[in-house]
């Protein structure tokens, strides 16, 4: 047998499809939702305007159906999705592409160069007293209602057009390691407590108060041909990389280098994995960071050259049964003292100059947040888990902790878990009970009308969420076939070293 009959015969194309294989349909759709130059650009706790742009925000769909059951993972280049777009968005789907409520997922990137999702909602304050009206209407970061209205039509209108393209198809599943890139934010420092980015060199500096999660999980979808159609992938970093402008942030980059090796018309969907305290900022490093185009294209071009080693590892296979399930929770949230309250009232009365930006925006958002209370002194945050054959996607509203979501990971009953946060809605930062105690502290877990859920909330979510995961049965994951009996080695290799 000579070298090219013996690496034929063990060869096995990846769209090949086993007899008796049952039939998978996939289609993926991307729409553009990119905001206008003036719009505000969300991410902090006043107002900041786009002026320039970079790249385009778009919105990613991918659509599943294994013959009784339609799933769509949605993929938003947004800093939130709100509420409120989650429930139309579904229902709409619902009427239009026959996909249960609950086997809809719509996540954020939590890019933070993108359009105008967040924070305030519109008509939020609208029945508040004038001061706290004003320091929520005209002094905080707030969405667009015309600009939420687009992106909702772009949700529906990606979801119609992937169920509309269903093609059979065969899928992969994987996962890989990229661990240079995130870093945990949160650190232990001498005095005791915990900082957030303590600043590079700073000699008080402990050890690292969280984990980092590296995994790169991917799901690729290709047709009869072998061609790859799209994929999802999912990683935990926030997206805090902005080159400038309007942006997608590092996803632009992860896409480009995806596409670069795939095709330009590859759909990649981005889903957001647990990453509230993690960020690109290597606090430990004792080097400057780099410039802001370098540091969007390292991330998003290193996460997605791993999602493109896990693709072209993946076995494809065909039975894939789909499922969903979802469960609301209902957490209190903390409230401020009422001589706190008192005190910040004074404070949003004065000057940001006279009392500092800092301590002036934080008291702003104690009185935002007492007027929130006695409206909604306990959220309704969603938990939801969809199965794609052997992985299954456990997604909250939360803006969640790295370890909760290791958490979940490590209490799966399934071969792949790819945990996502800030999906179908938003509830905020949701620290560790340990980052809420006496030796916690730093920016995740200050109070405010973004981030106040009780101590207790993240540990419900993740029993929430392995729960769920533990109601659906796992696929498995794909292998390739066996090679063929032996019959005889290579003849070109089966002899003794000759020395003469």
């Amino acid at each position: 047998m000579n070298r090219r009959q013996f690496i034929q015969s063990t060869a096995l194309p990846l769209c090949a499809r086993p007899a008796g294989a049952a039939s998978f349909r996939a289609a993926f759709a991307e729409r553009d939702i990119t905001p206008e130059i003036g719009m505000e650009q969300p991410g902090g706790y006043g107002k900041v305007f786009h002026k320039s742009f970079h790249d385009p925000c778009k919105v990613r769909a991918a659509v599943f159906e294994d013959g009784a059951r339609r799933v769509a993972l949605v993929g938003v280049d947004a800093l939130i999705v709100p509420r409120h777009l989650v429930v139309a968005a579904r229902k709409a789907i619902q009427e239009k592409c026959a996909v249960a409520p609950e086997a809809v997922l719509i996540g954020a990137s939590h890019s933070h160069s993108s359009g105008p999702t967040g924070m305030v909602q519109p008509g939020e304050f609208d029945d508040a007293p004038p001061l706290v009206k004003k320091l929520a209407c005209e002094l905080s970061s707030c969405a667009d209602a015309r600009y939420l209205e687009r992106v909702r039509g772009q949700i529906i209108a990606a979801v119609s057009q992937a169920t509309g393209a269903l093609a059979e198809a065969r899928r992969g599943f994987g996962s890989g390691i990229e661990d240079k890139v995130a870093f945990n934010r949160r650190f232990r420092m001498k005095h005791g407590l915990t900082w957030t980015h303590p600043g590079k060199r700073n000699p008080d500096t402990v050890e690292p108060a969280g984990p980092v999660d590296s995994e790169v999980g991917v799901l690729g979808a290709w047709d009869n041909s072998g061609k790859l159609m799209g994929c999802v992938v999912n990683f935990a970093c926030h997206a805090t990389t902005s080159p400038g402008g309007i942006s997608a942030n590092y996803i632009h980059y992860l896409e480009k280098t995806v596409r670069g090796f795939f095709g330009p018309d590859v759909v990649v969907v981005f889903l957001a994995g647990a990453c509230g305290d993690v960020t690109q900022v290597d606090n430990l490093s004792p080097y400057a960071n780099p410039g802001a185009e370098q540091w969007c294209r390292l991330v998003g071009g290193r996460v997605g050259a791993e999602a493109v080693k896990v693709l072209l590892a993946m076995h494809a296979g065909a039975e894939v049964p789909l499922d969903a399930r979802a469960t609301l929770l209902r957490i209190k949230r903390r409230v401020p003292s009422p001589e706190r309250v008192r005190h910040c009232l004074e404070i949003v009365q004065k000057s940001p100059k006279e009392v500092g930006a800092t301590e002036w925006t934080f008291a702003k958002e104690i009185v935002l947040l007492d007027w929130m209370l006695k409206k909604e002194p306990v959220a309704e945050t969603e938990v939801q888990a969809v199965q794609v054959g052997p992985v299954v996607l456990l997604a909250n509203q939360a803006e969640s902790f790295c370890q909760l979501g290791l958490d979940i990971k490590k209490g799966s009953n399934f071969p792949l878990t790819f945990p996502v946060e800030l999906a179908n809605g938003c509830v905020g930062y949701v620290p560790t009970e340990t980052a809420l105690g006496p030796h916690g502290g730093g920016y995740e877990t200050r109070l405010t009308s973004y981030s106040n859920l009780e101590p207790s909330a993240g540990r419900r979510i993740v029993e929430a969420s392995l729960a769920l995961a533990h109601q659906l049965k796992p696929g498995p994951l794909p292998v390739p076939p066996k090679a063929p009996p032996f019959k005889e080695s290579w003849s070109y290799g089966n002899v003794p070293p000759e020395l003469h």
